[in-house]
């Protein structure tokens, strides 16, 4: 359990436990800050404190913990009990609502995903400036080139260096702790910020503005998604440990500290953070902080890794080429393209914003959406799932939905300042999420279901046989018992059938994983006719090869030999209409290029490319 909770410090408080670097500042340095009165101050930092303790400590940690799916937790997670409650009161046009806001959600941290890396670097060099301002226009650069390093090494796997990362971020902690305390010591008055009333009183002394600054209290808050997320790898326990053990009060320490500089010397607000450590300090911080937002990068880049897949696998995105970076972790997973294209937007982004207080704007809109579509998910969860009373949902999850909704409103004033950017991000992904959707489901009513049903298909065969070949042909088939069309035209141009003929269903469960016990089921049909349905989890990736050797061993009969196998498949060509809608051929267009250059279906199930044979059709979307 305690090597458990060290790997999570790494994994997944990286995010959490660097927002010291830049958080506080942007609310007296940043574009709403206010001035760093005593009263300000202690009523900043009082927000702070209290923010931890009610959205993560209490939110995340303790209630959204219980919402799991079999392990798993995130956005997706959420939605796959929700809308996997199929008696529930949830009807399916109700359900697709839920479906579009989780998309949303979900497309709103893949914008996380390019800012985390380049306003945590940028923020961990900045100390530079304080040390030796002289080389102030180094930073950029050295972001940059520490980017590139970054996202060149993920082909290797976070496995081998994933043991560097709980140490690493351990020492992180303790060190932010160590030096908090010691200015908390000198200046003990900032412990008034300790009684939420007073973050009150800084409402009542601020007004308008005071509420603005919501949008840079919300930044001590990035990574509650992240850990909530990244459940699945450790368990609740494990991350309960490393929160209030060393996380919780380490963060305490370092923004009580901050704030007992601040009463000491107002003029440290544009860099609280290095301006609290000693100079003898100061480099040596540089390089841990750097340390530290590199493993925070690592961990989100590969949160957007492992949420890549599980859309897939949902239906909810093109299928794309996954490489398992381990033997024994099947978590552990690298994207080529997205990879690189995570790169190339990071990087786009130091270079436009250039400094971690720019680039504040637009992360905190970012964060508090995902948050506050994470609490409208659970409260459907709790109300049609969970059965919570009406009461018990207003007093847990209103409290929660109330102040998730404040700082998006905050940051939401923030727009013209770099705002628009996570949008810009969440809205473009979302456009594919839901051109992939609309397209599916008009190319499954282009698709010629042959609506004969299979039992009446073989006794016709029995009635007058086709000529028989030896060997097994496997043919994919929906979850009906339609005969599928590729059999159909394999029969009407071929005239021939093998001796053994697979009709093979896959399912992709709304769990994370399915038990090899509950893999396959396999029905033997008349005329060497044979029905294998598969199931996967929204986790795993299909292998139809080995799931007909383990359908052989049920069966009692050889389905699957290397030479004697063919699997033959549909290739559609999609053309869309020419007129309509212009908003409905924007959206098949898209779909029709993603679905071109979507992962290659003989790659994705594992198939030897020298056993398919491909029938193409034409398909007009409508």
């Amino acid at each position: 359990m305690a090597m458990l909770a060290l790997a999570a410090l790494g994994i997944v408080f990286g995010n959490l436990g660097t927002s010291p670097l830049y958080a506080l500042q942007e609310a007296f340095h940043g574009i709403h800050g206010v001035t760093p009165t005593p009263e300000n101050v202690v009523g900043v930092v009082s927000l702070f404190l209290w923010s931890l303790i009610l959205m993560v400590s209490v939110k995340y940690v303790y209630v959204l913990m219980q919402a799991d799916n079999h392990g798993e937790g995130g956005l997706l997670a959420l939605l796959a009990l929700l809308v996997g409650e199929r008696t529930g009161r949830l009807a399916s046009r109700r359900a697709l609502r839920w479906v579009f806001l989780a998309i949303f959600g979900t497309a709103m941290l893949y914008g996380d995903g390019i800012i985390t890396p380049a306003i945590s670097v940028l923020s961990a060099l900045e100390g530079i400036e304080v040390a030796t301002p002289a080389l102030a226009h180094y930073v950029v650069p050295l972001t940059v080139v520490i980017l590139v390093a970054l996202f060149a090494i993920q082909p290797l796997g976070s496995g081998r260096v994933g043991v560097a990362f709980g140490p690493i971020l351990g020492t992180w902690f303790v060190a932010i702790f160590s030096f908090g305390v010691i200015s908390l010591v000198e200046t003990p008055a900032i412990l008034a910020a300790l009684n939420p009333m007073n973050g009150v009183a800084f409402f009542l002394n601020n007004g308008f503005h005071g509420f603005l600054a919501l949008g840079a209290v919300v930044l001590c808050l990035t990574g509650g998604e992240a850990l909530y997320a990244d459940m699945g790898h450790f368990g609740a326990r494990p991350i309960r440990i490393a929160w209030y053990g060393l996380a919780l009060p380490s963060l305490a320490a370092s923004y009580l500290g901050q704030g007992a500089l601040l009463l000491r010397d107002p003029g440290a607000a544009a860099r609280p953070f290095y301006s609290m450590v000693p100079s003898w300090a100061l480099y040596p911080m540089v390089v841990l902080a750097t340390l530290a937002t590199i493993v925070a990068s690592q961990a989100l880049i590969s949160a957007v890794f492992s949420l890549t897949r599980q859309a897939a696998q949902l239906g909810l995105s093109p299928r794309v080429a996954v490489r398992h970076t381990s033997s024994s972790t099947a978590g552990q997973i690298y994207l080529p393209g997205m990879n690189w294209a995570l790169m190339a937007g990071t990087i786009a982004v130091v270079l436009m914003f250039r400094s971690s207080s720019s680039l504040a704007a637009a992360f905190g809109i970012a964060v508090s959406t995902t948050m506050a579509i994470t609490t409208m998910l659970f409260i459907a969860l709790a109300r049609v799932r969970l059965r919570w009373p009406v009461w018990r949902i207003a007093t847990v999850a209103g409290v929660f939905l109330a102040v998730d909704l404040a700082f998006v409103a905050a940051n939401a004033m923030k727009f013209a300042d770099g705002g628009w950017l996570p949008l810009a991000i969440g809205s473009l992904t979302f456009l594919v999420s839901l051109s992939w959707l609309v397209g599916l489901r008009a190319l499954r009513d282009a698709r010629q279901v042959s609506g004969i049903p299979l039992d009446a298909f073989i006794s016709s065969l029995a009635l007058s046989p086709p000529h028989r070949v030896r060997g097994t042909g496997v043919f994919l088939m929906s979850a009906g018992n339609a005969v599928p069309t590729t059999l159909l035209h394999h029969l009407k141009h071929n005239q021939v059938l093998h001796e053994r003929v697979v009709l093979l269903t896959l399912l992709t469960e709304e769990t994370p994983r399915v038990q090899q016990a509950e893999r396959c089921r396999v029905e033997c049909l008349e005329i060497g006719f044979v029905r294998i349905v598969g199931r996967y989890g929204y986790l795993e990736n299909p292998n139809v090869p080995h799931l007909l050797e383990l359908a052989s061993v049920r069966a009692g009969r050889p389905l699957y030999e290397d030479m004697t196998t063919s699997f033959y498949l549909g290739r559609e060509s999609l053309v869309t209409a020419t007129q309509g809608n212009l908003g409905r051929r924007v959206l098949m267009n898209l779909f029709i290029w993603l679905y071109r250059n979507e992962l290659d279906v003989t790659v994705h199930l594992g198939l030897p490319p020298n056993r398919v044979v491909e029938l193409g059709t034409r398909l007009d979307l409508v």
